[in-house]
């Protein structure tokens, strides 16, 4: 129980990934939901057909049930239905204050880190579904596996995506921690690198200190420097990647003509089988190391009986997600919003479609993200033949003077970039332009992939 005696939950924000996936695990557990967001969306839908009640806009009305609101760090203490919590007596939490709880008396795997950690959540989630131990999970995207973002299973693991924003990770008490990587993002909350580094240490330093794992990888300069700083106080540290120092490691990788993937698994210098993956990407190779060691060492399992189950994975939601192809032009949708992830995500699209042109759809998103890493953004797209530069997406900020997509545009070194205005005029654009074989990769943490489901609407075969 989250709290004695509550069994009438209210979410306020309901449709992010974050909170959607919390009320899932709370309504699969027998809990009354319901939910309110501004506009609805899939993961609404989905909790709606399995029993929640959703509402689309915020009124004081919607709670008149609750017996406790869950809220999005996104929302605002001036939102009708919180103040009308406050003025019934109602407790508001964040996520931070019921994660716990929620999870009490559980196994708990956290997975952490500025890039990665929804595959390498995900990954986990499945290997231990496919070795028939029923974990709980929240994930931060939509597992293809699955066709969810949260599930109460009714093994005794919990397996969650610790996400930095908002401290929410803070709110968690894993058993085994891993950091896939470390790197400055969300100036908005975190003032410096040296603000965002702390919270990652008073993140590992919810572990317990005698039995309590921290998975690193090394590869990553921020996630090892992060290992290193508190080793003299944690004896059980874990690392892997493709470098020869780490623990467990990838050789010999092949990436195959159709864009899967495949690598030999060592640890201690000695082979545990061959590895094969349908995502492409030296991340994903990176990320599937982190799954396999959490399945395996963490669950006294052989790593020959886990290997296998990662060549079941079929990703999830928004991370190099195919939504379609018309005459050999391939449209992909991604996550990717940071400069590093843009990078990997290009590199990715280069190595399973070499022959393709390819197209860099990108909406900034935040004005304090796209000013504090304008100079790596303009870095960031050596590998597109063409890049299309979206206006920003705002989400919870107003604009700041001077930072624009004009202005990002302006100061590029690349002589395929251009500024569209609204994703109406990139679609179009792409309409003109893109000609056969091509990949179109839409990177967004925002509204951008409607410009991907626009081109295949309109796009017919054919065209010139």
């Amino acid at each position: 129980m989250i709290v004695d005696g509550i069994k009438q939950v209210h979410f306020v924000g309901i449709g992010g990934f974050g909170l959607s996936a919390i009320a899932r695990v709370m309504l699969e557990r027998g809990y009354q939901v319901s939910g309110s967001d501004r506009a609805m969306n899939d993961l609404m839908r989905a909790l709606e057909r399995d029993g929640a009640t959703i509402y689309v806009g915020h009124a004081a009305e919607h709670i008149h049930h609750a017996q406790m609101l869950i809220i999005s760090s996104a929302v605002g203490a001036d939102n009708v239905e919180i103040v009308a919590a406050h003025e019934r007596g109602i407790p508001v939490h964040k996520r931070i204050s019921i994660l716990a709880s929620l999870m009490a008396n559980q196994h708990v795997v956290a997975v952490a880190g500025t890039h990665g950690k929804t595959t390498t959540t995900a990954m986990t989630v499945h290997l231990l579904q496919q070795l028939g131990l029923q974990p709980s999970y929240i994930v931060g995207g939509v597992m293809a596996n699955t066709g969810t973002n949260g599930g109460d299973g009714a093994g005794d693991t919990f397996v969650i995506e610790a996400d930095e924003y908002d401290n929410a990770f803070l709110g968690l008490y894993p058993q085994v921690a891993v950091v896939t990587s470390l790197e400055y993002d969300h100036p908005d909350f975190f003032p410096s690198v040296e603000a965002m580094q702390s919270s990652f240490l008073q993140f590992i330093n919810r572990l317990p200190r005698d039995h309590g794992v921290l998975v690193v990888c090394k590869d990553d300069v921020g996630a090892w420097a992060l290992a290193q700083a508190v080793r003299p106080t944690r004896p059980l540290i874990f690392s892997y990647g493709l470098d020869e120092g780490s623990t467990l490691r990838a050789v010999n990788l092949q990436h195959e003509p159709d864009g899967t993937q495949s690598f030999e698994v060592q640890m201690g210098g000695q082979s545990f089988g061959r590895a094969n993956l349908l995502l492409p990407g030296l991340h994903n190779v990176r990320n599937a190391l982190a799954a396999l060691y959490v399945a395996s060492a963490g669950h006294d399992l052989p790593l020959q009986s886990v290997i296998p189950h990662l060549a079941t994975f079929k990703g999830t939601g928004r991370r190099f997600e195919i939504r379609g192809e018309v005459d050999q032009i391939i449209v992909i949708d991604d996550y990717a919003h940071h400069p590093t992830a843009i990078q990997t995500t290009l590199d990715a699209a280069r190595r399973k479609y070499p022959q393709h042109t390819l197209w860099a759809v990108w909406q900034p998103h935040t004005y304090t993200r796209t000013q504090s890493l304008m100079e790596a953004y303009r870095q960031a797209f050596e590998q597109a033949d063409h890049v299309l530069v979206t206006a920003i997406f705002a989400a919870r900020e107003t604009p700041l003077d001077g930072v624009t997509h004009h202005a990002m545009v302006a100061g590029m070194n690349h002589p395929h970039a251009i500024a569209l205005d609204n994703l109406s005029q990139a679609t179009e654009y792409l309409l003109e332009a893109v000609t056969s074989p091509s990949v179109i990769l839409i990177m967004s943490a925002g509204d951008a992939p409607l410009i991907g489901e626009m081109f295949l609407q309109f796009k017919k075969p054919g065209d010139a």
